[in-house]
């Protein structure tokens, strides 16, 4: 279904996720992942979405069918991407031409030679020819009713080698029917200065309206992106999270927020940059590919703050040391402890724990002086919220949150004559006044003990039934005798609702998985708001 734009069509947000940044190495998308991606991007409120190549493989054709069907785009409209007719046919019995339009997509993006050099060693034709395939195939889609994008690719390779050439293919396109000419850095070398300047003078020299599709060799795809835009570019090409070939393509989130924030351009529907956070990560899902945590705008660490200075400085103004409010990209702001940590990060993390501190300086710094000491021993909790606050609720309570009280715990485990494995473990401990003693196996040492934990207190807890260990990390530390090592684990836990990660320390990973996993059991109540034992 043709989606209606709450938006006129000055400027164009244009996502080829579907196309270009499935080339991404380890990207391989199915039908069902590449349609999930799609509802995605509409929801985000792009205005166009490359769905792919109809004709050049079953997938992309299957897509559009189904597309078509089962998707109601809200925002967007469907883009088919494809080639200009083949050499020395014409575009309306070129068979690559006729399944662009049998795809069913209202707007379709050409690609087509720039670069004297590829046309006479790619296309092995010449360059009137060249011309010539760029001009009926753009006049014959548009005579079919479609509204036309030309992708000039290798341009700003080609504007270096034969200026007036690439200028023509621009003009060209532009003259046949093109609505958008888009100057494609093919090969992600140019930076940002040189875009802006070439952009400026094929906008004067042709007056077409042009587009940028940048790559990121040179780690300015974002940047050569704006520079575009601030040379005259009204079309920005990019993919979700910058995946593309190579090391990627311009970042849409950054160039979104950036145009919205930055520049003062409504780019997007009303209210849709507040999701972007969330598309974003929503998206990485789709294509199991972990979401960078340091990633402008958007990353879980972009609004994170370590430094003791900076928590100060945060404490009387956020702005002091952020360049937006992150809520206006549906992100938020973190206070990381560490011992790098002052008495503002401890406050304020508090106070995004929901636990009030009431100003009582004695308590933050014996909460100051325990967390360095701890991180000196190894511990870390800036990647250990869950493990933090239950060290502060102790230090505020002036006593641990207990629920139950462990008498001792062992693992074994058992190499036998036939080759096979076990692993066992037992657990005794006291709960409500109850002697739980509890025994159970697993597929490691750990992975008993947290069967045989979680098998002692379900019987007093039923709330622990939903608990799941999510994630499990463990680092050698810096050895300290000889081979002696102090050990560090992460785990994380999940109740179906949220994530958190507690920690432990100690010579041993049996010893510190221990610790992390009585941690998480224990605030995992705490979440479930089970009232501790008296």
């Amino acid at each position: 279904m043709t989606a209606t734009s709450e938006l006129d069509d000055s400027f164009h947000v244009f996502d080829t996720t579907l196309r270009d940044g499935a080339q991404r190495e380890g990207i391989n998308l199915t039908v069902a992942d590449k349609l999930a991606i799609a509802r995605h991007l509409d929801d985000f409120g792009v205005g166009f979405i490359e769905g792919g190549w109809p004709g050049a493989n079953p997938r992309d054709t299957e897509f559009f069918a189904r597309a078509r069907e089962e998707i109601d785009f809200r925002h967007a409209q469907l883009v088919a991407f494809g080639s200009t007719r083949r050499a020395g046919a014409t575009a309306a019995e070129d068979h690559q031409v006729k399944a662009l339009l049998e795809s069913g997509a209202e707007v379709i993006t050409l690609v087509a030679k720039s670069h004297d050099r590829h046309v006479e060693l790619a296309l092995r034709t010449t360059l009137d020819e060249n011309l010539a395939m760029v001009a009926d195939t753009v006049s014959h889609l548009k005579a079919q009713g479609r509204r036309v994008f030309v992708d000039c690719e290798h341009f700003f390779d080609g504007y270096r080698a034969n200026p007036e050439y690439a200028k023509s293919v621009v003009r060209t396109a532009s003259e046949a029917g093109a609505d958008v000419v888009i100057l494609c850095d093919t090969n992600g070398g140019m930076l940002p200065a040189q875009i802006q300047a070439v952009v400026a003078t094929v906008l004067a020299d042709t007056g077409a309206r042009l587009g940028i599709h940048a790559q990121d060799d040179t780690g300015c795809a974002v940047a050569n992106t704006l520079a575009a835009v601030d040379a005259g570019a009204t079309h920005v090409q990019c993919t979700a999270n910058g995946y593309g070939e190579r090391v990627g393509n311009a970042n849409l989130f950054p160039v979104v927020a950036a145009l919205e924030l930055k520049y003062g351009k409504q780019v997007l529907p009303e209210g849709r940059l507040r999701e972007m956070t969330r598309i974003s990560h929503a998206i990485a899902e789709v294509v199991n590919l972990t979401p960078s945590t340091h990633q402008p705008y958007v990353g879980v660490s972009a609004f994170a703050h370590k430094a003791g200075l900076h928590a100060s400085a945060i404490k009387v103004d956020p702005d002091l040391y952020q360049h937006i409010a992150p809520e206006l990209v549906g992100n938020t702001m973190r206070m990381l402890v560490s011992d790098m940590a002052g008495r503002a990060s401890i406050e304020l993390k508090g106070k995004e724990l929901g636990i009030d501190l009431g100003g009582d300086r004695e308590l933050v710094g014996r909460v100051v002086e325990r967390v360095k000491e701890r991180e000196l021993a190894g511990y870390t909790y800036e990647a250990a919220d869950a493990s933090f606050e239950l060290l502060l609720r102790a230090e505020a309570e002036g006593r641990p949150l207990k629920y139950f009280d462990v008498e001792s715990w062992r693992a074994i485990t058992e190499d036998r004559p036939d080759g096979s494995h076990a692993n066992e473990a037992t657990v005794k401990l006291w709960a409500k006044g109850e002697r739980i003693v509890a025994t159970a196996e697993g597929n490691g040492p750990v992975n008993a003990l947290d069967r045989s934990l979680r098998v002692a207190l379900e019987k007093i807890y039923p709330e622990l039934a939903k608990l799941d260990l999510v994630d499990y990390k463990v680092r050698i530390l810096e050895g300290v005798h000889g081979t002696q090592s102090t050990t560090r684990v992460l785990i994380s836990t999940s109740d179906g609702a949220g994530e958190w990660a507690t920690v432990g320390v100690a010579e041993n990973v049996i010893a510190a998985s221990w610790q992390a996993l009585e941690d998480a059991y224990t605030y995992g109540l705490l979440r479930a708001g089970v009232a501790p034992a008296e």
